[in-house]
């Protein structure tokens, strides 16, 4: 009971304080503020980018496996001479797979043509993706209808001149008219719209239906040369859910090795890519943004804290009288030390406080008027107000310790 009496004559000593000299509070909290403000934001951002790419990441499916002639690897040593040369993934490949993947829940072989004009009668949209694959196609990737229906399996085998649109196409041809049943002109020829997906967004990695005019392998094999480079050929290739990734890469790999006749000394001549791939190299990236955040936060509660320690001998310095008067009626050193103490610690959460304030308006802002979500991760708030207890703390420390520690008779003297 005595300690909380302590504790809350020392409170209301270092609020009277603080209450008593505004300007210099309001400039105490400035320093602490900006740089509570940037740490948050910097890590908010940061948050907010790993988290939408994240989620074009996982478009791609944590059990989707994509044969393609380059990996996706980078960096400058990339050794691109290996993979030049490699073939593009074949019809007799994907007809190969098809036969004897037993892992495999769907297995599609796909190829896409860009920066294509798509018209209807007096309306055009410019910057279509002409996407053309297997009747698989449906169970390798996420998709939900705006309208309409999928191929049936007849139709894909036979064919058939028939289109599935994306939204924002569906949008710019066909305003106020159903698009189902029209006709449109993909490739030079006329095929009819069955179905419509349905609008997805923008998406960080350009994972997006919303411009896609997806057409039947066996419709594009007549028109043009489906396994052209031109045309980045995959085949993309889905676990059954017991399968994990793993297992399913083992499979693929050993399969397409037999399927190429590669003696056991022979390099693979083809890459079989997978979403941990990209998530590895991204959580390397944001580890070195969360390292150049963290110091540029910290440089600016560094300065902060500066300013607060500043302050704070200016405070003792101020009141020497005053803990003169208090240490001759009896106050303790740690007494004297509590309330400066106390006083620095409520200056740093004042302006943490004020700081995710600010973080907080900025990110409504942004949902409200550019429709963006920011991501402000809970645990970087509480980071934040241990921090700011600990910049008050250490810049509090040693001003609160040299009034602890001032003579009594001297003290009293010096007004």
């Amino acid at each position: 009971m005595i300690f909380l009496k302590l504790l809350k004559e020392s409170f209301l000593f270092a609020f009277e304080a603080l209450r008593q000299n505004k300007l210099r509070t309001i400039l105490s909290l400035l320093g602490i503020t900006i740089g509570i403000m940037t740490i948050v934001s910097v890590f908010s951002a940061v948050d907010t980018l790993r988290n939408n790419i994240q989620s074009s990441v996982e478009k791609l499916g944590s059990n989707t496996i994509y044969i393609q002639k380059w990996p996706w690897t980078g960096g400058p040593d990339f050794p691109w001479w290996k993979y030049i040369s490699r073939p593009q993934p074949s019809l007799r490949d994907y007809a190969k797979l098809s036969d004897r993947l037993q892992g495999a829940e769907g297995i599609s072989y796909e190829l896409g043509i860009g920066n294509r004009t798509i018209k209807f009668k007096n309306n055009s949209i410019e910057g279509a993706q002409i996407s053309a694959a297997a009747h698989d196609y449906y169970k390798v990737w996420k998709f939900d209808f705006e309208g309409g229906r999928y191929f049936t399996e007849s139709e894909s085998k036979a064919g058939r001149p028939l289109a599935i649109i994306g939204f924002q196409i569906a949008e710019g041809l066909f305003p106020n008219i159903d698009p189902i049943g029209k006709v449109i002109t993909v490739l030079g020829r006329k095929v009819t719209i069955v179905g419509v997906f349905k609008e997805e967004g923008e998406d960080m990695l350009g994972v997006s239906a919303d411009k896609t005019v997806l057409v039947p392998l066996n419709f594009a094999k007549g028109v043009i040369k489906v396994e052209d480079e031109r045309y980045g050929p995959q085949i993309t290739v889905k676990g059954r859910e017991n399968v994990s990734v793993e297992e399913l890469e083992a499979e693929l790999k050993g399969t397409l090795r037999s399927i190429h006749r590669l003696g056991p000394r022979d390099d693979d001549d083809f890459s079989l890519n997978k979403t941990t791939i990209l998530t590895a190299q991204l959580d390397q990236l944001f580890g070195i943004i969360d390292f150049a955040g963290a110091f540029i936060g910290g440089f600016s509660i560094l300065v902060g804290g500066f300013g607060i320690a500043n302050i704070m001998f200016v405070s003792v310095k101020e009141r020497t009288n005053i803990i003169g008067i208090q240490k001759s009626l009896g106050a303790k050193n740690y007494f004297i030390m509590l309330q400066f103490l106390i006083e620095s610690v409520l200056l740093c959460l004042m302006g943490g406080a004020i700081g995710l304030g600010i973080v907080f308006l900025l990110a409504f802002v942004a949902k409200t008027v550019a429709d963006v979500t920011i991501v402000v991760d809970i645990s970087k708030v509480i980071l934040t107000i241990i921090l700011s207890t600990a910049i008050g703390l250490i810049s509090g420390f040693i001003p609160a310790f040299m009034a602890s520690r001032l003579d009594p008779v001297e003290a009293i003297r010096s007004k």
